[in-house]
């Protein structure tokens, strides 16, 4: 018995301890999604920005903590973004 539960097991066991909860890649500014955004992971070099404080890690839609150099952006679902990048849906951060 105990060999049948083990081997029953035995994917999902593997499945844990391979972390299954890979790290999210780094979106890239020539994805569909961000070239419509006209994300730039340097926000220095986003020609349609014209706030210089304006930056991922600031936006409403980034969701990292602060310090992190990439996080997760609404925006860009499965993907992260520079923390100092920039795209034309920027929104200011609510408290």
């Amino acid at each position: 018995k105990l060999t049948a539960i083990g081997l029953a097991a035995a994917p999902f066991a593997n499945a844990l301890l391979s972390g299954t909860a890979k790290a999210a890649d780094l979106v890239s500014e020539t994805d569909p999604q961000a070239t419509a955004l006209g994300y730039k992971a340097d926000a220095t070099k986003a020609e349609k920005r014209t706030d210089a404080t304006a930056l991922c890690s600031n936006c409403n839609f980034y969701s990292a903590k602060a310090g992190e150099t990439s996080g997760p952006c609404v925006l860009f679902q499965g993907k992260l973004v520079n923390a100092n990048g920039w795209c034309t849906a920027w929104a200011k951060k609510t408290a």
